[in-house]
């Protein structure tokens, strides 16, 4: 066994322990240097702060939840999503992603049904804090002149991703971004219009963005996104879609990386 399979062996076992799904004793061969009663000692103390714990890794990465719910609430579904859905592994920046199917299951948040989709863009942004660095330079874009669109795919920088929602979840988010008392009139006006919305999430270097986007533009993004073909993407957007509107905004704010022939032509 490696080191790497042992430790995520021992972290397994601490997890069930912690669960009660195996007794204390069964962390004696994988603690070091234990003393006696250390173990049993050492889970009730994880056990004792399992709760904030859970609580503070949802907050990180479900901020706009938190701010919704209130920090009460919040530390209450923290609780019962950490006791219902454990983490499976140690870098519990990895843990949360069964949060929104777990709210949208909740009778006791029913009454608040764009809960569920605001988890998920919290998710999304969380997800795409934590992707891989990808190239600043821009692409080069001679493809698109020599190649017909059925022969081209296009990349986003990773971490890109497309939430449709029924509600203006978009809207929510970059609210919660900014500073004024103001800041929600938007936001009501919207919902009580019953605007949906589809929340496009973009790595801006270090920082990540989210922007509502058409529907044509977010079905073309979208099927960007998948690795469709261009011409794919540009059948899913329609016959409205302006892509060269699009281009110009994925250059410019960087979100396109590349535009790569499907079979590069073979060197003579």
């Amino acid at each position: 066994m490696t080191d790497l399979q042992r430790e995520a062996q021992r972290q397994q076992l601490l997890l069930r322990t912690l669960w009660r799904d195996a007794p204390a004793e069964a962390l004696h061969g994988w603690l070091r240097q234990p003393r006696p009663g250390s173990a049993a000692l050492g889970l009730a103390a994880y056990r004792a702060n399992a709760g904030a714990i859970a609580e503070r890794a949802l907050a990180s990465a479900f901020p706009t939840v938190a701010a919704l719910v209130g920090d009460d609430s919040f530390a209450a579904l923290a609780r019962d999503f950490w006791q219902q859905h454990p983490p499976l592994r140690g870098d519990l920046g990895e843990w949360g992603g069964a949060l929104p199917g777990f709210i949208a299951a909740s009778a006791t948040l029913a009454s608040e049904p764009y809960l569920a989709d605001s988890a998920r863009l919290d998710w999304l942004v969380h997800l795409a804090s934590r992707a891989a660095d990808d190239r600043e330079d821009a692409p080069a874009l001679d493809a698109l002149a020599t190649h017909a669109p059925d022969a081209l795919r296009l990349t986003l920088r990773p971490g890109c991703a497309v939430l449709a929602s029924a509600w203006p979840v978009a809207s929510l988010w970059q609210a919660h971004q900014q500073q004024g008392g103001d800041r929600f009139d938007a936001v009501r006006a919207a919902f009580a219009a019953g605007h949906s919305e589809y929340a496009f999430v973009r790595r801006d270097g270090y920082a990540v963005r989210v922007d509502a986007l058409a529907p044509d533009a977010a079905a073309f993004t979208r099927t960007v996104i998948d690795g469709a073909p261009l011409a794919a993407a540009l059948d899913a957007a329609g016959k409205t879609f302006a892509f060269d509107h699009w281009l110009v905004q994925a250059l410019q704010q960087r979100w396109l990386v590349g535009v790569q022939p499907l079979h590069p032509t073979p060197s003579p």
